[in-house]
């Protein structure tokens, strides 16, 4: 919906601190989420009032300075680094001359650019039709005429009521092509129900260091940049580890201070890899001297999708900046609590998957695994799962699997090929004769 122009734009910032001063750390977030859209920030403004001015929202005085310097400086756009309504945007625009974003559509804007999938893509439109909805009138206040009575009729309502129109059709075709995907999406993760496969979802503040540390441990090629949003769409890797079950890890879309409402509904699909997982790892800039609040802020966000609740592995990434060495920190019961560690440098990786082992690989177990011939692929099964890690042949045609599983997996796995746990499981043999898969990767290979 909003076109970008090729070269960057000339942008005032504004930032009004609304009962407490305005804090450093927020105007140099806001300056890269600036620069992140294509702007050229070249001057900030900032403010403080009791309560939002009704008008102009940073108040008559502060509106003037803010046309006074887009004069001097040639500005082409002011960027508002809070939620303005309607009016108060046009209010702004007509005073100053120039266009203006409150952040949610600059969010909204970077957004646009990243989206890349066409589910994100949709995601992203439908969230900028939804905000777009009610500033509709902005577009067309030239055409206003029709308030009743003789000479007073005119086309104006009549096209804004034509655009609300298309705007809410779009929207609904929109929604239905979502939850269309939405559904398809429930399907996959009713069958990782159904053959249960522990889960783990990657969260975080924006630029924390998430997509390096999803491409670290699973080896994707998923794109990293030093940027505020530098991926949107959801990314499912599987990551096999020894003595461990399988485990399918999400990569998630950044958290920011004010997400606005609109992405996080339009971004349930994503957020929903965080909200049925099993553990969260939550990515934290450990050079970033505000993450006390960054930790809040994605807890806040975390909660209002329903995944509060949810165990978390606290990552404290980029110690390389802090000359830090890698650490695992434990509670009083020993349990892994957090990882100091370097994502982009690989320091402390090791003791991430140690974690992950000791917390989903409590649950595995050696077991024996009699199959005859006709349950060939209950057998493809569990390679293609990873779980085999020996084999030997019998005479009737079957064979003899040592598989390292929990036993809920296999219980489900028997239920999915009809055959009775009990009759095909038993402790793992000891005797000889097998061909011997050490870890994973190399049963995967077989």
């Amino acid at each position: 919906m909003f076109e970008r122009p090729e070269r960057g734009e000339r942008a005032i910032l504004v930032r009004i601190g609304l009962g407490a001063p305005v804090g450093a750390l927020d105007v140099a977030e806001f300056e890269a989420l600036a620069r992140s859209a294509g702007a050229v920030p070249v001057e900030t403004i900032i403010g403080s009032r009791r309560v939002p001015d009704p008008r102009f929202f940073v108040g008559s005085g502060k509106a003037e300075e803010i046309r006074a310097r887009v004069a001097a400086t040639d500005a082409e756009l002011v960027l508002v680094d809070h939620g303005l309504s309607p009016s108060q945007e046009r209010n702004l625009e007509a005073l100053i001359g120039r266009r203006v974003l409150d952040r949610a559509g600059l969010i909204l804007d970077i957004f646009a650019q990243r989206a890349r999938s066409a589910e994100g893509q949709l995601e992203v439109e439908l969230a900028q039709l939804r905000h777009l909805a009610t500033r509709l009138v902005r577009g067309w206040t030239h055409l206003e005429r029709q308030k009743g009575g003789i000479g007073l009729r005119g086309p104006g309502e009549t096209q804004l009521e034509t655009d609300r129109r298309l705007v809410g059709k779009r929207i609904r075709t929109l929604s239905a092509r979502l939850d269309k995907l939405a559904r398809q999406r429930d399907t996959g993760r009713a069958v990782r129900k159904r053959v249960p496969v522990p889960s783990v979802a990657i969260v975080g503040y924006t630029n924390a260091g998430k997509s390096t540390l999803f491409r670290s441990l699973t080896g994707s090629n998923a794109f990293v940049a030093d940027q505020l949003f530098a991926t949107l769409d959801p990314a499912v890797r599987r990551l096999r580890l020894p003595h461990t079950p399988d485990l399918v890890i999400a990569d998630t879309v950044g958290f920011v201070r004010d997400l606005p409402h609109e992405l996080v509904a339009a971004f349930r699909s994503t957020l929903m890899e965080a909200r049925d997982a099993d553990l969260l790892l939550h990515v934290i800039d450990a050079a970033d001297p505000d993450y006390d609040r960054r930790i809040a802020q994605v807890n806040d966000v975390l909660a209002g999708i329903g995944a509060g609740p949810i165990p978390q592995l606290h990552i404290f990434n980029k110690v390389d900046r802090l000359g830090r060495p890698a650490e695992l920190v434990r509670d009083s019961q020993g349990n892994p609590t957090a990882i100091w560690m370097s994502a982009a440098a690989g320091t402390g990786m090791e003791l991430l998957r140690d974690a992950l082992r000791e917390t989903f690989g409590q649950a595995a177990m050696r077991l024996q695994v009699a199959l005859p011939p006709e349950h060939g692929r209950l057998r493809a099964r569990l390679f293609e799962l990873g779980l085999v890690r020996g084999e030997s042949a019998v005479d009737d045609g079957g064979c003899l699997l040592i598989v390292e599983a929990s036993q809920r997996q296999l219980e489900a796995l028997c239920r999915e090929a009809g055959i009775e746990f009990d009759r095909v499981i038993s402790p793992c043999a000891t005797a000889g004769g097998f061909v011997e898969f050490p870890d994973a990767a190399a049963s995967s290979a077989a």
